[in-house]
């Protein structure tokens, strides 16, 4: 059994190497594709994947080729690990849930959320974080068991989404499980720190709440010349799609939790 990240980044230069430097305990393999960022986020990941040995990087123009990074593994015993730019997970916890994935402890599932904290303040001097659990709040699948699948063609936004998966006997999209609903926060291997409503890059606005469109509202899979143009086409015949973050992360009480776990320095 191996498990393999994929990393996909656009300007996301204030936590990139926090959320690579955090999963590459965890992961045999990290795989970061550049998403034509303007910032720093480039300079970040190249230089991690000098110095990690596990780590490579390439810059992409359309979103889906972060996809064509993990086709070679389908049909493998290979754990699929897919952290986002603002998802910082707690390595200790990755370290006890690799374990548990070596067991077999859930190899009749083909998705896996983990417990989020949907931040709306991170204080790395008093090593806290504040924001919307899950649950109530909502989370979303970050490991994929490519044992599951006969193939998984025909993606066309980005890594993990959509296409036409082809499942091995016994399993299915809905083969799911849910550590937040299983083991909630504060004992779950399986967490995150969701900077969702923060600035995630030099470029943004200091201060203030963040909510950043991802691709499917900013129609941003393509960055490239014709991307450009089909966008500016887009915004004169029809409105860009409101975020819809506020409804699905905004669910419960605002809670304050222990950050250390996930902001402490990893050893090398």
């Amino acid at each position: 059994m191996r498990v393999v990240g994929i990393v996909l980044l656009h300007d996301e230069d204030v936590y990139a190497e926090r959320v690579i430097r955090n999963v590459a305990e965890f992961c045999d393999r990290i795989h970061v594709a550049d998403h034509a960022s303007s910032d720093r986020t480039w300079e970040i990941v190249s230089g991690l994947a000098g110095e990690l040995d596990n780590v490579d990087a390439v810059r992409i123009s359309h979103a889906a080729r972060s996809h064509d990074l993990v086709l070679p593994y389908v049909g493998t015993d290979t754990w699929v690990l897919s952290p986002d730019g603002d998802e910082i997970f707690d390595p200790g916890g990755l370290r006890r849930l690799r374990a548990e994935l070596e067991d077999g402890r859930y190899d009749e599932h083909f998705r896996l959320f983990p417990a989020m904290l949907h931040c709306v303040a991170l204080d790395p001097e008093a090593m806290t974080a504040t924001g919307y659990l899950s649950p109530p709040a909502r989370s979303g699948p970050k490991l994929f068991n490519f044992a599951a699948l006969e193939s998984w063609d025909r993606v066309y936004r980005e890594r993990l989404h959509e296409g036409e998966p082809v499942f091995r006997d016994g399993w299915s999209w809905e083969s799911v499980l849910s550590l937040a609903d299983e083991r909630g926060w504060d004992e779950n291997p399986f967490r995150c720190l969701h900077a969702c409503f923060l600035q995630r890059s030099s470029l943004d606005p200091a201060g203030g709440e963040h909510v950043r469109l991802n691709i499917g509202e900013s129609n941003t899979y393509r960055r490239d010349l014709v991307g450009r143009v089909a966008r500016v086409l887009r915004t004169r015949t029809e409105p860009q799609g409101e975020s819809w973050k506020l409804e699905k992360y905004r669910r419960g009480p605002l809670v304050t939790k222990d950050a250390r776990p996930f902001l402490a320095p990893v050893p090398a």
